[in-house]
């Protein structure tokens, strides 16, 4: 028996990794963004209010690389600097809201009768309602904070977590390694933690890129609004808000933050497209 249990986890630990040239790239710009938001502000070349030039909504040049703002404020540091908020916020976010959806959602498949039908039509009716609508009211009756944005998403998006890893719980619930546990007379945790989870983590970590793209984009659609993080500081949403009336004139400081979010999100779906994890079957 002990024998047996140790093959099958060493088989559930084998995991099969393909990626392509676009998931590399994906991955590249992954990375950069997470090296700017850790190092950024410390890589900056001026100080994130100063002042450096008067002319407004300047070009680039080789002073400013990516030109300046509405008070001639360098683009490039104002980025650096909204990297941190941007990813960090984000990433906060979808980890709580992973781990409180992802755990709650392997509870009610397992428990299943009463328990799973009261808190899926819980979860149902929170979900019903538009995610960015919710934030908002969430948002201007709170207060705009970091901690407060970052659980308003956290909530919002746990719903989805919630009902994919129960989708996934259910079906790994009917297996016959699972049956066996129950009559081995295992408990809940251990069910969870050594049947359920192991065999839903990849579909997770797919699930938890996705929704961490969905929490950047309503995080900079907060702050577009101005109910997103605050001023002095700017995450990239705030930035495009700051200079949208230099849209018409195709300036820098409203582009170049737009392009920071694209190519964070857009790499973000190239690397999770790519990089497909496969756990193998418990019987192999």
């Amino acid at each position: 028996m002990t024998e047996d249990i140790a093959s099958r986890r060493a088989a559930r630990g084998r995991l099969g990794w393909r990626i392509n040239a676009v998931g590399l790239i994906g991955l590249a710009v992954v990375v950069f963004w997470a090296f700017v938001a850790i190092f950024g502000p410390m890589l900056a070349p001026y100080p994130v209010s100063e002042i450096v030039d008067f002319d407004y909504f300047g070009g680039m040049s080789a002073q400013f690389w990516l030109g300046t703002d509405y008070l001639g404020r360098d683009m490039l540091t104002r980025i650096l600097y909204g990297a941190r908020y941007t990813v960090g916020i984000s990433l906060a976010a979808v980890m709580l809201a992973c781990f409180i959806g992802v755990t709650m959602g392997m509870v009610a498949a397992t428990v299943g009768g009463w328990f799973d039908a009261v808190l899926s039509r819980a979860i149902d009716a929170l979900g019903c309602v538009p995610n960015l609508l919710l934030s908002l009211v969430i948002v201007a009756a709170v207060g705009s904070s970091i901690p407060v944005l970052i659980l308003t998403l956290a909530a919002i998006y746990s719903c989805g977590a919630f009902r994919f890893a129960r989708a996934l719980a259910v079906n790994v619930n009917t297996a016959d390694y699972v049956k066996v546990a129950r009559a081995r007379g295992e408990r809940l945790p251990y069910l969870i933690r050594e049947e359920i989870f192991p065999n839903i983590i990849g579909p997770v970590m797919a699930d938890f890129g996705l929704r961490f793209v969905f929490i950047v984009l309503l995080l900079s659609g907060l702050s577009f609004l101005g109910l997103g993080v605050q001023p002095p500081n700017a995450d990239w949403g705030g930035l495009v808000r700051e200079n949208i009336s230099g849209l018409a004139l195709g300036a820098p400081a409203v582009l170049m933050p737009s392009i920071a979010i694209a190519s964070l999100t857009i790499s973000v779906n190239m690397l999770i497209d790519n990089l497909p994890t496969r756990i193998r079957d418990r019987s192999e």
